[in-house]
């Protein structure tokens, strides 16, 4: 009986601990995605199986750069959660690194822009 309450318990307790780490894992992706909205960048939906497709080919909740008329865009892909892309110019990639760099809460959560090696973004398919 005792090793039955004991074995609940346990059971409880690790419940209780994998969803407040879900909850701060999805309150830091908020976060950062309110970072990169304040930054200026625009959130465009994959609204159509060609964006869809588009996005979960991206590197997933990395802010990546990617050429984009003569320039670069920052990208942030979510396929998982908002279904969408964050994407920048360099002005709104500067301010999100300032924001970024004062906000000690993010640490490691923080990502750095690189070039992305597994996945071109599709700008035909995001329209003008």
């Amino acid at each position: 009986m005792i090793r039955s309450i004991h074995a609940t318990m346990t059971i409880l307790v690790a419940v209780a601990v994998a969803g407040t780490l879900v909850g701060c894992t999805s309150q830091r992706t908020n976060g950062l995605e309110q970072q990169l909205t304040a930054a200026g960048f625009q959130v465009w939906y994959a609204d159509t199986p060609q964006k869809l497709a588009n996005l979960e080919a991206l590197s997933q909740r990395r802010l990546v750069a990617h050429p984009y008329a003569g320039g670069i865009r920052y990208v942030y892909a979510d396929a998982d959660g908002c279904k969408c892309v964050y994407a920048g110019n360099q002005l709104a990639y500067d301010e999100y690194q300032k924001m970024a760099a004062g906000d000690k809460v993010a640490g490691p959560g923080v990502m750095a822009a690189e070039m992305n090696k597994d996945a071109a973004m599709d700008w035909g398919v995001w329209g003008p």
